[in-house]
Order: C-alpha cells, then sequence, then structure tokens
C-alpha cells in the first residue's frame, strides 16, 4: 500500500474516533445544561421552605451552577483540536491524549487530559526510552475534522505487522505554520525537555532559561496549566499571577491559557503590577537605570522626611491669653522626632500631634507661664485650629503626590545626598517634569516603594483612591481581589534578566506565600547590572527557596539562517553554551540592504510592502526606539492588520513570520547593555529576515 493510501486510511480511522467523542462533548453539554437548569429550580424551590432548608438549597444550587459553568466553559474552550494525540503500547493498548480528559457513558477513556500523569509518555517517551510506546502519533485537525496526521516509531522491534507509520515531522510542520496576532498553546508539541519544566512540583523556585525560540514563555504558560490541574484547590483559590514586560507581551499571550480551559490567571506588564496604577511610557535607557538602582529606595525614603512644600514654618497659639510660638527649628526637630519613631508617615499623624503638643508645652513651662501639662494638652488637642494646622503640616500623601514633589530639583537633591551624582538628579528632574504625565514603567515600581514607605492612609482617606481601583479592575483580567494583593499561590516572572532591582522588590511584595516560575535569558538582559539585580531578586524570591533550574537548548522559532546572523552580534557578550541551536533551516539568508540615509524611508515602505505580500502571516519592523514614531508615520497609509511597528524594547518575548529591522547600529548606541537589544531584535523572526542599514560594515 502506498504512503498516501496508508496516511488516508489512518486519518479515516483517527477521523472515526474522534467523531465518536465530539458526539460525547454534544451529550456532555446537554447535561450541563440541565444541570444549570435545575440548579436555578432549585434556587425558586428555596423561597417556600424554612431558612435552614433554605440556606441548604441554596448552597446546593450554587455548588451545582457552578460545576456546570465550569463544565461548559471547558467544553467550549478546549473544543478546537481536541484530540491530539495517540499512543499505541507494547500491550496492543491503544490511548488518545487531548486538550480535555473525556469518558464516554460508562465511564471508560475516549480522551486522557493532556496534564495527567497517564498522558506523560506522550512528551516524554524516546527512542531511546520508550517508555513502553510502540508509535507515537500526533493528529491534526481543523474544527472537528482530521487533516493530517504524523508518527514517531519509538519501538520498532516491538511494531506489530499491521501497524501503519506515516508522516514527516509534526513538529517541524507546526513550526512553518503563519503567526497570529495571539501566541498558540503548544500541547500537541510539547518536547521532552520542555514537558520536564513543565511538570515540575510546585514548590520553591522553578527557573526556565534558554535562548529565543527555546518556547520559553509557551512553556511557563503550560506550566501554569498543568499546575492548576494537578492542584486546582491550592493554585486556584489563592490565584495566579503571571508578569510580562510590556501590554504588547501580556496581549500576545492573552489566549494561551484560555484555550487550555484556564482564564482565572491575572495577566499583568511590569507597569500594570500596581493597583491604581498604569505606566503609559518607557524610560531612555540611562533614566530606567536610575530609578531602577537600588539607590532610589534610599533617595524615597529621605525624601519623605522632607516637610511639604506649602508646610507652615511656624505655630503659633494663643491660650489662656498667651502666645505659645514653635519656629521653623522647633518644627524641624517635632519632625525628625516624629520620623525616628520609624512608624509610616500616614499612619503618624497622630504622633505628630502628640509631639506637637509636647513642644508646646515645653514652651509655656520653658516660659515659667505655670500651665497643668495635661490641662494644656487636653485643651490644645481640641482646637479647632491646632487640628488644621497638623493636617497642613502633617498632610497624608499618596504615592503619586510624594513622586511628584521630586521633580523640584533642590528637594531631590536634599534627598540624593551622596546617592545620586548631579547629572542624575538632573536626568531624573527633566522626566518627572511634566505633572500632568502618566507614570512610566520604571515609576511604577518606585509609586510601590512609595506606597509602602508611606504606609496606608487613615480610613476616611481610601475613599480618594476608590475610583483608582475601579479603574484597576477594568483592565485588570482575572477575579476581583482586595488592592495590593500579596496571597497568590504562584507567580510567573517573564523575561526576569530585565527587571530592575526595584522592580524585583515590587514583584516580590506579591508573592509573599507564592511558589514562582522564573524565566529568562542571560544573554537577553537590558539591565546593566546583573549582580545588582541577582541580589534582589534572590531576596524577593527568599533566598533559602528550594531551587530547580531547566535550561532549554533548542531554538525552534528562527531558522537556521537567520539565527546565524544573530549569534553574531553577541559573540562578545555570550558563552557558546548559551546560544541555543536552531533546528530548522529555510535555505533564505536574512537580507542586508545597505540604503541612503536619505532613501531610509522609501525602503522601508519597499521592504514592509514585500513581505506583506510574499508571507500570509505577522510582519514586524523593529526600530531603536528613537525612530520608532518616524517610522510609524512612514508606514502610518498601511492598513494591513498584520503588520506591527515596534521598538527593540517592545518587540522582547514577541515572534513575527518576518521582519523589517530598521539600522541596527542605533538599537546597540542607545543601550545600555550593548549589543544585547539587537540580538533580541533579529531574533523575532521566524521565516524571513530584512535589516536595512546606512553602515555598509555592518554586521
Amino acid at each position: 500500500m502506498s504512503q498516501t493510501s496508508d496516511r488516508q486510511t489512518e486519518i479515516a480511522v483517527e477521523q472515526a474516533h474522534v467523531d465518536v467523542v465530539y458526539k460525547r462533548v454534544d451529550e456532555m453539554r446537554v447535561e450541563a445544561e440541565a444541570m444549570r437548569r435545575r440548579g436555578d429550580q432549585l434556587a425558586h424551590g428555596a423561597r417556600n421552605e424554612a431558612i435552614f432548608e433554605q440556606a441548604a438549597m441554596l448552597f446546593e444550587r450554587d455548588v451545582m451552577v457552578r460545576h456546570a459553568t465550569q463544565i461548559l466553559r471547558s467544553l467550549d474552550a478546549e473544543h478546537e483540536g481536541l484530540v491530539f494525540g495517540r499512543l499505541d503500547d507494547t500491550d496492543g493498548e491503544t490511548q488518545y491524549v487531548g486538550r480535555l480528559g473525556i469518558r464516554d457513558v460508562n465511564f471508560d477513556n475516549l480522551v486522557t487530559d493532556w496534564r495527567a500523569p497517564a498522558a506523560a509518555a506522550f512528551y516524554q517517551a524516546t527512542a531511546e526510552n520508550p517508555m513502553d510506546v510502540v508509535r507515537r502519533r500526533v493528529i491534526r485537525s481543523t474544527g472537528q475534522s482530521v487533516v493530517d496526521i504524523d508518527d514517531d516509531l519509538l519501538a520498532p522491534e516491538k511494531r506489530p505487522d499491521d501497524m501503519a507509520v506515516v508522516g514527516e515531522g509534526a513538529l517541524m510542520a507546526s513550526l512553518t505554520r503563519a503567526r497570529g496576532d495571539k501566541m498558540r498553546d503548544i500541547v500537541a508539541t510539547i518536547q521532552r525537555e520542555q514537558d520536564e519544566a513543565i511538570r515540575a512540583p510546585w514548590k520553591g523556585v522553578t527557573e526556565i532559561t534558554g535562548g529565543p525560540g527555546t518556547g520559553k514563555t509557551a512553556v511557563a504558560l503550560h506550566r501554569v496549566a498543568y499546575l492548576l490541574y494537578r492542584d486546582r484547590r491550592r493554585m486556584g483559590g489563592s490565584g495566579v499571577l503571571v508578569i510580562g514586560p510590556s501590554p504588547a507581551f501580556t496581549s500576545y499571550i492573552s489566549r494561551v491559557l484560555p484555550s487550555m480551559g484556564e482564564d482565572t490567571v491575572e495577566l499583568r506588564s511590569l507597569g500594570e503590577v500596581l493597583d491604581g496604577a498604569r505606566a503609559v511610557g518607557i524610560d531612555p535607557a540611562d533614566v530606567a537605570r536610575i530609578k531602577g538602582s537600588l539607590r532610589m529606595r534610599r533617595v524615597l525614603k529621605r525624601a519623605l522626611r522632607e516637610p511639604p512644600p506649602d508646610a507652615p514654618n511656624e505655630l503659633r497659639i494663643t491660650y489662656r491669653g498667651q502666645v505659645l510660638k514653635l519656629d521653623e527649628r522647633d518644627l524641624s526637630k517635632v519632625r525628625r522626632a516624629v520620623h525616628s519613631m520609624s512608624r509610616p508617615p500616614n499612619q503618624s499623624r497622630v504622633d505628630a500631634a502628640e509631639a506637637l503638643l509636647e513642644a508646646l508645652w515645653r514652651k509655656s513651662e520653658g516660659h515659667g507661664l505655670g500651665f497643668d501639662k495635661n490641662e494644656l494638652l487636653t485643651d490644645l488637642g481640641e482646637r479647632i485650629d491646632f487640628h488644621r494646622f497638623v493636617v497642613v503640616w502633617w498632610p497624608i500623601q499618596t504615592e503619586r503626590e510624594a513622586l511628584r514633589l521630586l521633580a523640584d530639583r533642590d528637594r531631590l537633591a536634599r534627598a540624593a545626598g551622596r546617592a545620586l551624582k548631579s547629572d542624575e538628579i538632573d536626568a531624573l528632574v527633566a522626566s518627572w517634569a511634566d505633572s500632568t504625565a502618566g507614570p512610566t514603567v520604571a515609576d511604577v515600581a518606585l509609586l510601590d516603594e512609595l506606597r509602602v514607605l508611606l504606609g496606608p492612609p487613615p480610613k476616611r482617606h481610601q475613599r480618594r483612591t476608590a475610583q483608582l481601583a475601579a479603574e484597576q479592575q477594568e483592565w485588570s483580567e482575572g477575579p476581583r481581589r482586595p488592592e495590593h494583593y500579596d496571597e497568590y499561590s504562584h507567580i510567573v516572572v517573564d523575561e526576569a534578566q530585565d527587571l530592575s532591582p526595584m522592580q524585583w522588590r515590587m514583584v516580590g511584595r506579591r508573592g509573599k506565600y507564592a511558589s514562582w516560575t522564573v524565566v529568562g535569558d542571560p544573554v537577553q538582559s537590558s539591565w546593566p547590572d546583573p549582580d545588582e539585580a541577582a541580589s534582589a531578586s534572590a531576596a524577593a524570591l527568599g533566598a533559602r527557596a528550594q531551587r530547580k533550574h531547566f535550561q532549554l537548548r533548542t531554538n525552534y522559532r528562527n531558522s537556521a539562517e537567520i539565527f546565524e546572523l544573530a549569534a553574531q552580534v553577541v559573540t562578545d557578550v555570550a558563552r557558546p553554551d548559551q546560544l541555543p541551536h536552531a533546528v530548522r533551516s529555510t535555505g533564505v539568508k536574512p537580507s542586508v540592504r545597505v540604503v541612503d540615509p536619505s532613501e531610509l524611508a522609501e525602503s522601508l515602505r519597499v521592504a514592509t510592502a514585500q513581505l506583506l505580500d510574499e508571507m500570509d502571516g505577522t510582519v514586524g519592523v523593529i526600530t531603536a526606539s528613537g525612530r520608532l514614531t518616524e517610522a510609524r508615520e512612514v508606514l502610518a497609509d498601511v492598513t494591513d492588520e498584520r503588520l506591527h511597528v515596534v521598538d527593540g524594547i517592545e518587540a522582547k518575548g514577541l515572534e513575527y513570520d518576518a521582519v523589517v529591522l530598521v539600522e541596527p547600529t542605533e538599537l546597540v548606541t542607545e543601550s545600555t547593555t550593548g549589543p544585547r537589544t539587537l540580538y533580541v531584535a533579529l531574533t523575532r523572526a521566524t521565516q524571513r529576515l530584512t535589516v536595512l542599514t546606512s553602515d555598509p560594515a555592518w554586521p
């Protein structure tokens, strides 16, 4: 029998089983809908029952409706490509693997959930260790129709005579598919080294490192789905948080977990971690480096000891015909004394009032006025003019207000002391000069630090932030949780090599009781002081936490031709063992075009149009941050939704079928870490790469 007829025969066999599965899914949907209707009927019946019976019926209703809703949600989320694998073992038994566990009416297994231990062999079996698997088959479907299959023969000596083996590589076929605007799950093509990281125990810190295209992000997301499946009570109740580098990144990965039936996980970018704040921009690299340094914690702490700019410098109050006065020196002494108590400023107003009253008593005593201390303290403490003074002299501050005050150079210089150089102070003041501008990504970590240093305001002041919290909920995914929630059960940090020390402090506060999955690649790091970041990371994750490390070494994204060019730019900053191996060759080398600067705009239009015309999937145009606005203006008339124009920072974690990289040298010169950002940009393309440069000597 020919290979073609074998394939068609085997596809028909798999289609028959897939048809049975989807028929059972339809039955399960009907059953779940009926269960939900019965739950609603229980609610109606409870109205006429006694209070205890009513409570029991309503509880039963809630459980029934919730369970039915979860079943329906899973069936809907996992409907596409529900069955994607088959295992044939040495005992002649067959097991199908899919996105969801399905049993027939007799409770016989139709599909094994990919996360179940019984499905592990689908990902872990090899020719060297077949784990009793003779044939592993990948089933590719469109909707409910099987369109192709691909087999691996793991134990050929145990293959029955009638066992057909067809196909040429399911993984390679999936790698050549056109990309869309959202990352796809990889449940059908998870490789052994990836599966080991996915199924690692939940406790402690699981570190996943690897070069571009090794699937780090996909592995981390599938690990979340696996952990929720294995221990939903622990993980699901307290919640799971996934933190990525940018809104573009979180948007890109937003459909992966829902496609596996997990829609309760929170996704936030670094600029969205703090409730009530959302970053609106990115600082230049030199400014971000200052804001991210641990030096800033000392600066912020000292800044909060400064009096507010409109604070009165004299307290004058009349008591029983005598004028009691505290001058600027007296008030400064009182302020220092209150701060020395080490209580957060927003919780110290009562301390400040008591210290002021004590200072007034000492003044009266020093003048020999003979007032009774208790009477003076009580009488003045009840005076409205005294309370008004305290409110202005020791105001309750928000973190935004405190940061805004640092736009005053003199104030910042006093707070900085020797921690910052003069040019660094100037750079910070310039970045905060526009009081109407929103925070940058680096500012958000400073705001979170100020939030903690200031302490929570008295409850009557918390109404001021209620609206901000409501706005936060509008864009935040996942279940509603208390503001500044710190009890997540598991936190994923992606592109962890780029976190500044101040960002590590911010992220660490959210994981007080969490286990962690930390994903990154040192070669792609944009943070210039790795030792400082490593120290902050250890403090955030817990120095004594159990650690497991997995290194992914295979680049599935880039063609070998593209990665060969990318690897050239980091030969001076990366060891050979830190670079992955690209397993796929297309025979198409990157196109490096030397263009005159005056013709760059037209060359960009032509190169972009060419790739959009020749490629079915997405096309990314990547530039240095300083050229991004210009590039977007040049391509403003391109309406094809497959086109994405980003800078080197925004491109991190993303991938496109084709990329136009503009002026690569500019990405190096504007970075504080040399060629690393350029390395990132060069490794975003899966199929085609065009480089436009005015430097004839590049690369």
